[in-house]
């Protein structure tokens, strides 16, 4: 049975309009990835709930057509490898890996090597982009959870179309506010008057206090308070903002800022030790490592442009609120390590309280 998503059960975050698919995949050419690694009885002291995600930017070689892209680190205990590079020269020349935090080391090494099969000796010239949740609660991460093909079976798999949602990939093993989280998505398709872009949004959920929960500014994380695990841990949640309007770095950067502010709305506020890692990238131009002469598309600063910037603004913080909410929706109870579970958001009493708050469409 497909996931119930949050817009399906008549939870309309924001004014936007998303894509077709509601996810990040709107954005031409984004492709998306998933291998998911589950080992073990529920409860066994080595049970494994991890996986890989891999967003590739575009229908190409990233490492020979980079994107324009910029990070923001909301709140910084966590890892971001080649975070450099982002800042530095403002692009992303590789696919995005997203996995447990014990495996980054991991995944970076797998995607040097899966770069390189596709071409040759590129891969001695790219420092992969790798990021990362802990999943440690669920997953036993000692145990040597995910191999060489685990990470190039994400690689491999991503593809256009419908992103799954919920307990896959390297959302395998994620909480959400205290539920079972994981991996979310959505967009917005912009009006042509305000430049007629897409923006979509991937998120790896993995933080938030159940107290604090808001879905479509209604408190219900504060009436759902049982089925809570036996240990809370702040977490953090990774998010991926892909837009097709022409950015330039400077501008991306203020993108991925706004991730944030979605965040916030579903009643995050990065706590000390949570890692929010946010990145912001623009297919719309392609960068030749060559050396060629190149004039890049962009939209100005200034007032004249303010209003596109601004929709793409609002589109990254209602897409990104949206996409956490698909997340919990999507995410089922799960038994990992040593008894330890995660429970899935009651989806029938969370639309008994939007009822009630009037904060469903039909």
């Amino acid at each position: 049975m497909p996931n119930r998503r949050a817009r399906d059960l008549g939870i309309t975050i924001g004014r936007g309009t998303p894509g077709p698919l509601n996810a990040i995949t709107d954005v031409a050419g984004v492709r998306v990835g998933h291998r998911t690694v589950i080992r073990g009885d529920d409860g066994a002291p080595d049970a494994v709930r991890t996986g890989v995600t891999a967003i590739m930017p575009h229908e190409g070689r990233p490492w020979l057509e980079p994107v324009y892209a910029a990070t923001h680190i909301l709140n910084g205990y966590g890892e971001l490898i080649g975070i450099n590079t982002i800042r530095d020269w403002g692009t992303l020349d590789s696919p995005i890996v997203l996995t447990s935090s014990m495996l980054i080391g991991k995944a970076y090494d797998a995607t040097v090597r899966w770069i390189a099969r596709q071409d040759g000796d590129a891969g001695e010239a790219v420092m992969p982009c790798v990021t990362e949740c802990d999943d440690s609660f669920l997953s036993n991460v000692l145990a040597e959870p995910i191999s060489d093909d685990d990470v190039w079976g994400a690689l491999d798999a991503a593809a256009s179309g419908a992103v799954e949602e919920g307990c896959v990939g390297s959302g395998t093993g994620m909480q959400c506010y205290d539920f079972k989280g994981g991996i979310g998505t959505a967009s917005r398709a912009l009006e042509p008057e305000a430049g007629g872009s897409t923006v979509g949004v991937l998120v790896m959920t993995n933080h938030g206090d159940r107290q604090n929960l808001l879905i479509d500014g209604v408190r219900v994380g504060e009436r759902l308070r049982d089925d809570m695990p036996i240990e809370h841990t702040e977490g953090s949640c990774i998010v991926i903002v892909a837009t097709d309007a022409p950015l330039l770095p400077h501008q991306l950067r203020r993108v991925a800022e706004r991730a944030g502010m979605g965040l916030s709305r579903g009643g995050s506020h990065a706590s000390n030790t949570s890692g929010e890692q946010l990145i912001a990238f623009s297919t719309a131009n392609r960068v030749p490592r060559d050396g060629a002469p190149y004039a890049p598309a962009a939209v100005p600063d200034g007032s004249a442009a303010g209003r596109i910037l601004s929709a793409v603004f609002r589109a990254t913080v209602e897409a990104t609120e949206e996409a956490v909410v698909n997340a919990l929706f999507a995410s089922r109870t799960m038994t990992g390590r040593s008894g330890n579970t995660l429970f899935a958001l009651p989806v029938d009493r969370t639309l008994e309280l939007l009822g009630a708050a009037g904060r469903l469409s039909r």
